[in-house]
């Protein structure tokens, strides 16, 4: 498959048809060194579709994006094969008015969505107001998830009401997304930094909440070494792959040899995909199934069989 095509048609377009993935990585499980046969594996007919667990909509306060359009961003989706889209709001961010947000990106989900967005709202559990928020997600708005953003909005994962919305959030049987960066550092205007979120003390959160399903959203800058290994060892949350970078780093990541996340191995069943578009290109994360020779079971796995297996807990 040359890039041009891989371009137009996207990775998960043409496994669709039965095109093969193509990579330079070593094979996962083999030792390195070992020839890796190009296109032995290919996705067959009809199980390529994706479900991309990280987009937003609406407008973002410091950049304007080429897809930021809700229509043009479900076109842009639908051309590479994306059959559902987990869609939050950059309106999240720092709008006061919760429930406005969240009621909002309803609206724009079912009218520009195509039936591909399923809207994922918020919560502040450092508003009064909180649990209506929360209530009002489930209820009224049949949100089958809600995503939080505890570097905007003021908050520790440390704190009572973090892990109070955990429990109110899992006894309604909401998938909670939990976002611990949403840009660089680097990129962040100097009037706005943003801390990241420390994970150090969910491990100790969510021991009290065994039946929690939480994902954590563009955690990989931030979340390494020894708190990476006690995400995978003492909990089940599960990865999004949006900023997992690296050429192979999906294949190097199962395997535990990924060049910055060191020895740190995430079985498939633990990995989504992922985008952040529209702020990434969507091709980045199509990328990465290219980069890497993953089996057929594997690569179905983190395009879409553990992200329909946790909406299916509904």
């Amino acid at each position: 498959m040359d890039r041009r095509r891989f371009l137009e048609e996207s990775v998960l377009a043409a496994a669709a048809l039965g095109a093969p993935f193509i990579s330079t990585a070593p094979a996962v499980g083999k030792r390195r060194g070992e020839a890796y046969r190009q296109n032995e594996q290919a996705i067959p007919s009809g199980d390529g579709a994706v479900i991309d667990t990280n987009v937003h909509l609406l407008c973002y306060p410091f950049r304007d994006f080429k897809y930021g359009a809700t229509e043009e961003l479900v076109d842009k989706l639908r051309r590479h094969n994306i059959k559902q889209a987990w869609a939050g709001s950059y309106s999240s961010l720092f709008h006061k008015n919760i429930d406005y947000v969240n009621a909002r990106l309803t609206r724009e989900c079912r009218k520009k969505g195509d039936g591909m967005l399923l809207p994922f709202g918020t919560v502040n559990p450092m508003f009064p107001d909180w649990k209506e928020d929360l209530r009002r997600c489930h209820e009224e708005y049949k949100m089958p998830g809600i995503r939080l953003y505890p570097g905007y909005h003021g908050y520790s994962l440390e704190q009572e009401p973090f892990a109070s919305l955990l429990r109110a959030a899992t006894e309604r049987n909401l998938l909670v997304q939990l976002v611990i960066a949403m840009e660089d550092e680097r990129m962040q205007h100097p009037l706005v930094e943003v801390p990241n979120v420390d994970v150090s003390p969910l491990p100790g959160v969510l021991k009290g909440i065994p039946e929690i399903r939480l994902q954590l959203v563009h955690p990989f800058r931030h979340v390494r070494g020894e708190r990476l290994q006690l995400m995978v060892d003492e909990t089940g949350v599960l990865f999004e792959i949006s900023n997992l970078d690296g050429l192979g780093a999906l294949g190097r990541i199962i395997e535990g040899d990924h060049w910055y996340l060191r020895d740190v191995s995430i079985p498939p069943e633990r990995l989504l995909f992922g985008s952040h578009f529209p702020y990434f290109p969507l091709e980045n994360s199509l990328f990465k199934f290219m980069e890497s020779p993953l089996s057929k079971k594997q690569a179905r796995t983190i395009m879409s069989k553990n992200a329909e297996r946790l909406l299916a807990v509904q």
